[in-house]
């Protein structure tokens, strides 16, 4: 099947309409799939370990008589292990990458503190900032191993002061995959236990007799596991329900198109249902990138994915000027925004959506997603318009803190008190009231 990638410009007639089209996404909800979570989820609820046990066995064909729960922890040594049979560079690698991802979340936490401050009666009004206790990370497995996704959600919650932090990763037919367990053991995960899909969800949200409930569960997963979340969410919190990668790049037409047409790519190969979108205002440049994209496509070994992702959502736009591609990329609040152009700052000075912004024709999104520090579980399809990156942020919880005085209470509890009957809450208004000075 040749590619043919959609090219659009901002000043046909209908290219609102044709903008939605192209960004129209609507998690389809497959009911033989919720129906199946919520029979496993159920089940895990009622039978524990049995459960999951089972499951796991069937799902990921574990070979062997399989007796217990037991068989499916991995011990710390084996994470050491793990680490020490990588090849150096290698190991280097995931350290390197490991340190810059501490040290950028390390400086997020600086920036969530508590606070507190006295009013001249004395009362003291604040706010505490505490860790969760528990939290669960879920790895996928099978076809695609992720280290990386080990450590972009075990590095903040180990940051952020997390004392428990349970990862779970499936491995069919009893594989492993050592750069993961070697992810784990630099990440500073808790206690790995490879099990996976709706039965690890339900396990972590529930607890078990050998698997303690968590507080929140983070991390990717398949269409099972998506479903999972959604349907346990308000039981634990959960991060987010991602959908299909995305990448907008925003281009002066100075940088070589040979780096926008992988930088493309770079999504695409994801999934076919992954978004890369290209907004530009010089005609011949995008000519030039298509030209990259069509010379450099047969030369990548998931060919296939990306000509099927360009070519269902993929797009190369023209627009009038940098100012309006800007305007676009706000309405289209990308996941990645790259702005690759000779001044990037003036123009992520006008950006207000987005997951995460590159600055710079060197900053390929792809770096980010390994390496560069900030984290890569970010959000989807449109909703960088109201959420943020995962961060330290999203392992601690925030408590007020009230200390009125005796003088406080004075004057409080009469606006109080005011405010409750107006409500028609009696007991509110007499609790404010007791505390009152009878009037001499």
């Amino acid at each position: 099947m040749p590619l043919q990638i959609r090219k659009l410009d901002s000043a046909q007639p209908d290219f609102k309409q044709r903008l939605d089209t192209l960004l129209a996404f609507e998690a389809s909800t497959d009911e033989a799939i919720e129906h199946a979570v919520a029979s496993i989820l159920h089940d895990v609820k009622e039978r524990g370990d049995a459960a999951v046990l089972a499951y796991t066995i069937r799902f990921d064909r574990i070979p062997g008589d399989v007796a217990s729960m037991a068989h499916f922890d991995i011990p710390q040594a084996e994470l050491e292990a793990a680490l020490a049979s990588l090849p150096p560079a290698q190991r280097i690698a995931l350290q390197t990458a490991a340190d810059r991802i501490r040290v950028f979340h390390e400086r997020q936490k600086q920036e969530l503190r508590g606070f507190s401050y006295a009013e001249p009666d004395g009362t003291v009004l604040g706010q505490k900032i505490t860790p969760l206790d528990r939290v669960g990370i879920y790895v996928p497995g099978g076809k695609a191993a992720y280290p990386s996704s080990v450590l972009m959600n075990a590095i903040p919650a180990k940051v952020a002061g997390v004392k428990e932090i349970i990862m779970v990763v499936p491995t069919p037919d009893g594989i492993k995959n050592q750069m993961v367990l070697a992810a784990a053991a630099i990440a500073g995960v808790t206690r790995v236990i490879t099990i996976g899909g709706a039965q690890a969800v339900g396990a972590l949200a529930y607890g078990t007799e050998t698997i303690a409930a968590v507080d929140k569960i983070v991390g990717p997963g398949n269409a099972y596991v998506a479903a999972a979340k959604r349907r346990v969410f308000g039981t634990v919190g959960i991060d987010m329900i991602a959908g299909p990668s995305e990448i907008l790049v925003l281009c002066d037409g100075t940088t070589d198109p040979d780096w926008v047409a992988m930088d493309l790519f770079s999504q695409a190969e994801h999934d076919e249902l992954a978004q890369a979108i290209m907004l530009c205002p010089d005609a011949d440049y995008i000519a030039a990138v298509e030209a990259s994209i069509h010379r450099l496509l047969p030369t990548m070994p998931r060919v296939d994915t990306i000509r099927t992702s360009l070519t269902d959502r993929g797009a190369l736009i023209k627009v009038r000027d940098m100012q309006e591609a800007c305007d676009i990329a706000n309405a289209i609040a990308a996941e990645h925004l790259e702005i690759s152009a000779e001044n990037p700052q003036q123009w992520a000075d006008q950006i207000r959506h987005a997951g995460a912004m590159f600055l710079g024709r060197f900053s390929s999104e792809s770096l980010g997603d390994y390496c560069c520090g900030p984290n890569h579980v970010l959000p989807t399809s449109r909703t960088a318009r109201f959420s943020s990156p995962l961060g330290v942020y999203d392992f601690q919880k925030r408590s007020s803190v009230i200390f009125v005085s005796e003088a406080g209470a004075q004057t409080l509890g009469k606006v109080a008190a005011e405010l409750a009957y107006g409500e028609g809450l009696q007991a509110h208004a007499r609790s404010a009231e007791l505390r009152l000075k009878p009037v001499p």
